[in-house]
């Protein structure tokens, strides 16, 4: 069985392969100040309630873009399984080309969800995931990621505008009924999300025009992505697991 894991900026995300049929799907929140031995019994505990013996766990893969929590992590699953696990970076096979100005900027997380897309939708496509930060990455058809957009994601927007304000309130992040709202709570739920439609339509447009490829599809994944995906007819396909079947063919290409 293959053991992926997905390190964010707000979660880590689990998942368990046998062949290409997933078993099991968990998370738990990033905290750096965990211990190797607290991380090897956290999965652990969680393998064991999926009815999943860490026994089993014959590989491993880890896509980071939180460097301070990857000694302790590595080691615990390293405790876990008895194995060291494949880390996506420089040196590892993907079959896409990076082509930006600085290819070691580009996020552990945005290769995988590209490689995704790339051999599961073909190109030219673009992915937007829609997570901590909202990232919007056009893969070519040949497999080149030469251009990215990052945007602040859907909830720091929210926390900002809770936070840094004295009267509005912290609210539930759902699409409202209506635009035309009418009280505070409807009001910053219409701005937030209807405000991320009209910026993930406008991108979108701009990057079709810019980049002369007016068919190319579009791809979304990350927690909140499905609420835009389902109220814009700009996203072609939202696919939750995106990052963890890039982690899997990462993995069989580095076999």
């Amino acid at each position: 069985m293959l053991l992926t894991v997905d390190v964010g900026n707000t979660n880590i995300n689990f998942a368990v392969y046998d062949g290409n049929e997933e078993k099991a799907f968990f998370a738990i929140t990033t905290k750096i100040a965990r211990t190797s031995d607290e991380f090897s019994l956290w999965i652990d505990g969680l393998l064991e309630r999926n009815k999943i013996s860490s026994s089993r766990i014959d590989g491993c893969i880890v896509a980071s873009v939180v460097p301070g929590i990857m000694h302790s992590l590595v080691n615990g699953l390293i405790k876990l399984t008895g194995k060291t696990p494949m880390q996506v970076g420089p040196g590892l096979k993907t079959g896409i080309k990076v082509k930006l100005a600085n290819p070691r900027e580009a996020g552990a997380d945005r290769i995988v969800d590209l490689v995704a897309a790339y051999e599961l939708y073909g190109g030219p496509a673009m992915v937007i995931d829609f997570g901590t930060a909202t990232t919007y990455d056009l893969i070519e058809a040949d497999g080149t990621f030469r251009y990215g957009i990052t945007a602040p994601g859907i909830r720091i927007s929210a926390n900002a505008l809770w936070n840094d304000t004295a009267k509005l309130p912290e609210i539930e992040i759902k699409l409202p009924g209506s635009i035309l709202a009418n009280d505070t709570v409807s009001s910053m739920q219409a701005g937030l999300l209807y405000g991320c439609i009209g910026q993930t339509e406008y991108i979108i447009k701009k990057v079709r025009e810019e980049a002369g490829l007016p068919s190319m599809k579009v791809v979304a994944t990350g927690g909140l992505g499905k609420i835009i995906a389902d109220a814009t007819d700009a996203i072609d396909l939202y696919d939750r697991k995106l990052t963890m079947k890039g982690l899997q063919i990462i993995y069989k290409k580095n076999s």
